[in-house]
């Protein structure tokens, strides 16, 4: 456990902010998160000010990410502290996208610090387990791991069963694993996931519908209550 800290995490893909903007902002400061795992955030021209902007727009702070880790991006409230950043890439395979991983190792002050990873996996069959077998080495750190990442596969897909080795389903310890995140509005698939090292307590978990939710993105955001 983190010295018994109470700590929000949310894990949202933003659909590359193709949808209602408005919406989307008004799901993330509802949920009011400590830090929330941004996929398909900005990652190209000024990235680095529409990331501030984005995250300025839910009343947070950008702490990792953006282009070096191909538009996975960790934002955080005033409560946390930012120790540390870093960034991952995947190789790329000719025609596909290049992919990676951000890394932010974080502390709410008083309290252990904790590493958040957030990353979205490839949508092609033969290229995601690779970069699953590629993260996983990289999730094994000192301090506890919190990953968020779009992992564009079902749970009985390999590159779940590579991840979950080590580190725990949220939703499963949360007995809510039927809960499906993509796509909205009517989702038929859990594609979305928040891992939990085992070091950490799970006090809640869910997926967060509504009208709004419906606007924002073309996926759910995950939330998770840790003490």
């Amino acid at each position: 456990m983190l010295g018994g800290m109470s700590l929000r995490v949310v894990s949202y893909n933003v659909h590359s902010l193709r949808d209602d903007l408005s919406a989307l902002s008004a799901v993330v400061r509802g949920l009011a998160p400590d830090v929330l795992i941004v996929q398909e955030a900005p990652r190209r021209w000024r990235w680095r000010t529409k990331c501030a902007d984005l995250a300025a727009s839910f009343g947070m702070f950008m702490a990792a990410g953006g282009m070096p880790s191909l538009g996975n991006v960790i934002m955080t409230s005033l409560r946390v502290r930012v120790l540390d950043q870093w960034c991952m890439r995947y190789p790329l395979t000719p025609g596909r996208h290049m992919r990676g991983a951000c890394f932010a190792r974080l502390e709410v002050p008083g309290r252990a610090p904790f590493v958040v990873v957030g990353s979205h996996l490839s949508t092609d069959d033969a290229e995601r387990p690779a970069q699953a077998a590629l993260l996983k080495p990289a999730l094994v750190l000192d301090d506890p791991v919190i990953v968020g990442l779009d992992l564009n596969e079902c749970p009985d897909g390999s590159s779940w069963q590579l991840l979950t080795d080590r580190l725990a389903d949220a939703a499963a310890l949360a007995d809510r694993e039927d809960r499906h995140t993509f796509p909205t509005p009517n989702p038929t698939r859990r594609i979305d996931a928040i891992l939990l090292d085992p070091r950490l307590e799970l006090a809640g978990y869910r997926v967060v519908t509504s009208d709004e939710a419906d606007r924002a993105s073309d996926h759910y955001p995950l939330v998770v209550d840790l003490v």
